[in-house]
């Protein structure tokens, strides 16, 4: 059985370059991390902290995000993500997210992932893609 617990908090830090920034704005000075990598980052940091509670061949993969990106932040900045586990069930783990720059709250919300076992979800997509 999978040792995940209510309360279990993960952290992980980004240093904010041109490769996780904006790329539509012309002036450097306007580039800050997008969106999709604030959430990326999130995700990430979930996975991260609850692989190790997770039974041998098992892993995890998201299914549901809730987050809001609240404030910008530029080029150069450290932006510390946090993920906390609010909710688990046999296969769902619900988590409260975060991200926050060295001045502010840039995002936060909530996300979800569902524990699966590598091996089968990797025979049921090879049946899929089989199907095609």
């Amino acid at each position: 059985m999978h040792n995940v617990k209510i309360g279990t908090k993960g952290e992980e830090r980004l240093l904010v370059t041109r490769d996780v920034s904006i790329a539509f704005l012309e002036m450097e000075e306007a580039k800050v991390l997008s969106t999709p990598n604030m959430i990326l980052y999130m995700e990430r940091t979930c996975r991260n902290m609850v692989l190790p509670f997770l039974e041998p061949g098992h892993d995890t993969v998201g299914t549901h995000v809730n987050v809001f990106h609240l404030a910008a932040a530029p080029i150069g900045s450290l932006v510390t993500f946090t993920s906390e586990i609010t909710a688990f069930d046999d296969r769902r783990v619900q988590f409260q997210v975060t991200a926050r720059s060295e001045e502010e709250l840039i995002g936060e919300g909530t996300h979800e992932r569902a524990i699966i076992n590598i091996a089968r979800f990797a025979s049921r997509m090879a049946a899929k893609y089989q199907r095609k």
